[in-house]
């Protein structure tokens, strides 16, 4: 069997890893998790298995990044003195809403998680459930929870369907 070429790996699943990167992590370090899976990705991508699913294998990887980034973000000391700078909304993609993607920050992070696996990147509940070592029904009971929440809580800033910044 031939492989595919790793661009094509990148360009097919790039946009889902990004997604999740960004719910999972926030803007401001998603494209840096995004860069270092794939990284990541490349240096393993040849002992694949063959027929592996390489969707899920690449948020695996995008869970493991988000995982260190955000261990290495408590380390971190918190700097004083200035108020930080809010992201720009310029730049991003057309469907971007920073008060979406404060309401998933907020979300407890088995919540976050299993919403962004499974409704950004389309993964099932199993893969889910091995990616952050749960259960399937744990992890479909957390996705529930996270859009039951994001239900109750999220009201979009705009009202016209598909308004661009």
């Amino acid at each position: 069997m031939r492989v595919r070429p790793f661009e094509r790996i990148v360009d097919e699943y790039g946009p889902v890893v990004l997604r999740v990167c960004r719910a999972v992590l926030g803007p401001a370090e998603a494209e840096d998790a995004w860069s270092e899976t794939f990284l990541a990705a490349l240096r393993a991508y040849p002992d694949l298995p063959e027929g592996a699913n390489v969707e899920a294998w690449l948020v695996t990887i995008a869970h493991r990044k988000a995982l260190d980034v955000t261990r290495a973000r408590s380390r971190r000391a918190v700097p004083v003195g200035e108020v930080p700078d809010r992201p720009s909304a310029f730049g991003l993609p057309q469907d971007w809403d920073g008060d979406l993607w404060a309401a998933l920050a907020r979300l407890p992070d088995r919540q976050r998680m299993a919403v962004a696996y499974h409704y950004l990147a389309g993964l099932p509940y199993r893969d889910i459930a091995e990616i952050t070592g749960g259960t399937t029904d744990a992890a479909r009971r957390a996705a529930a929870d996270g859009i039951r929440t994001l239900r109750a809580t999220y009201r979009p800033t705009s009202s016209v369907e598909g308004a661009r910044p």
